[in-house]
């Protein structure tokens, strides 16, 4: 698998709390939102680092007892990027969803 994040990849996404995972998950979903309709090479390319943290933070062995949890986001996160017909659930909603992470990070600072 080729990542966009090589060192993150590489380990480094291990040594981050969960809050600061979810915080990096929600910047790239932010950013999908906000290309979302204007450009849709940007978004997508949002929305793939997006996924890519997302499979980083549920793969961390760390959160096991999260996984359902992440893996559900995942699909949420899925279902928006392919217009809301199965769970009827969008970019600026999961942009919402992210933000108290962003803010808690920022705040641990």
């Amino acid at each position: 698998m080729s990542y966009q994040h090589r060192d993150l990849a590489s380990g480094r996404w291990q040594t981050l709390p969960l809050v600061e995972q979810l915080a990096n998950v929600g910047s790239d979903v932010g950013r999908a939102a906000r290309w979302h309709g204007k450009d849709s090479a940007r978004c997508e390319q949002a929305f793939l680092r997006a996924l890519e943290l997302l499979d980083l933070t549920i793969a961390d062995p760390r959160w096991k007892g999260r996984r359902k949890e992440l893996a559900r986001t995942r699909e949420l996160l899925c279902d928006a990027m392919s217009g809301g017909t199965t769970y009827g659930s969008d970019l600026t909603a999961l942009d919402r969803y992210f933000l108290p992470y962003a803010v808690a990070t920022r705040a641990g600072r």
